[in-house]
């Protein structure tokens, strides 16, 4: 029997984001009902008009700020599931704790809400965390499990602050720690003895890579796309950034990735699946380098009609560069039976994307 099925609602915080859009919209295809966070009215009313063909099974609450006390104390009221999805994804963070409190206290908070409500329902609660939580620089190739933790850069995080430059932290570090603290703080706040007696549902932890692929949030110009989304843009559709880059650039930068689609059928799996119930798994479709995803779009035929034109690189020098990280995704494959598209496809599709924007 699955822990959650349709047409049980289901709380997506942070669904004006790339990731959770994509989250709502598999949802709602599978039948749910769908509880959308957004930080203000306007925002939400792009969902709004994006999933009105679903009539009242869609609805959008505003919480303006995860991290306040509380934030999600009337939004979990009623739901039978809980994706929480919202966290700062920015890599220009000046203070640490630009992207430490909000994730985690939007973590910690959303948990308490549900303890609060004393008529709660909720069966399952799924929290997006990352590969970033997970792995860690190693100048050899590593495989990494749901086994490891990236302690590393809370190390460098605490380097700084002891010699007073803490601000000063390289920013991937200051990403990393929140996405390792925000996941810490959900599995503490489950697994502590004055809670879990309390709690009548259980955790799932999702820990993505990369994510690429098409885009249904809003957004207008190639500028304001996410961080990921972003990354893709510039190297794999936009020649003149890709050549700045630099051949060697392109050939040997890159880690492990997921389409967002796929990722967005994760979490309703890792809803549904018994199974899942109490772990953190890995969801990854494998390794890559940008000069692959180049390949493929210059493979496209017809190619697409952008406003840029395509780099080129070093055709088919992805193949044979070194890959350090590299993810076990055995338990995904064996809880979530997850498939996943191939660089092909989602290069595909994010260029017909932009192709359709008139980018």
């Amino acid at each position: 029997m699955p822990a959650v099925q349709p047409p049980a609602k289901v709380l997506v915080s942070g669904a004006t984001g790339y990731i959770a859009a994509w989250v709502v919209r598999n949802l709602l295809e599978r039948g749910y009902a769908v509880r959308a966070t957004a930080r203000s009215v306007v925002k939400g009313d792009f969902l709004k008009k994006a999933f009105a063909s679903y009539g009242d099974r869609f609805e959008v609450v505003v919480v303006e700020d995860i991290a306040q006390d509380g934030a999600f104390d009337e939004a979990v009221k009623g739901v039978d599931a809980i994706e929480h999805i919202a966290s700062p994804v920015q890599l220009n963070a000046v203070d640490p704790d630009e992207l430490i409190k909000p994730a985690v206290n939007g973590t910690v908070g959303i948990l308490k809400s549900i303890l609060k409500d004393e008529s709660s329902k909720v069966k399952r609660v799924v929290v997006t965390s990352s590969g970033a939580a997970v792995l860690h620089d190693d100048p050899n190739p590593t495989t990494f499990t749901e086994a490891d933790w990236n302690n590393q850069c809370l190390e460098i995080l605490k380097k700084y602050e002891n010699e007073g430059r803490r601000n000063e932290a390289p920013n991937m570090a200051k990403y990393r720690a929140s996405k390792t603290l925000a996941e810490r703080s959900a599995w503490d706040f489950v697994n502590s003895p004055e809670n879990k007696s309390r709690i009548n549902w259980d955790l799932v932890v999702l820990n993505p890579p990369f994510v690429f692929g098409p885009a249904i949030h809003e957004i207008t110009t190639p500028a304001s796309l996410n961080t990921s989304t972003a990354m893709f843009y510039n190297y794999v559709a936009d020649c003149a950034k890709a050549n700045a880059a630099g051949n060697d650039f392109l050939v040997n930068t890159g880690t492990c990735w997921i389409d967002v689609r796929d990722l967005a059928e994760a979490h309703a799996l890792a809803l549904e699946k018994e199974a899942a119930g109490g772990e953190r798994i890995i969801v990854s479709a494998g390794v890559w380098k940008w000069q692959d995803f180049i390949d493929a779009a210059n493979d496209l035929s017809p190619p697409p009609k952008l406003s840029t034109t395509l780099p080129v690189g070093v055709r088919g020098a992805g193949k044979t560069a070194t890959h350090l990280i590299i993810y076990n995704t055995a338990k995904a494959d064996r809880i979530l039976g997850l498939k996943y598209r191939t660089i092909a496809e989602t290069t595909k599709d994010t260029l017909a994307d932009y192709e359709a924007r008139r980018w």
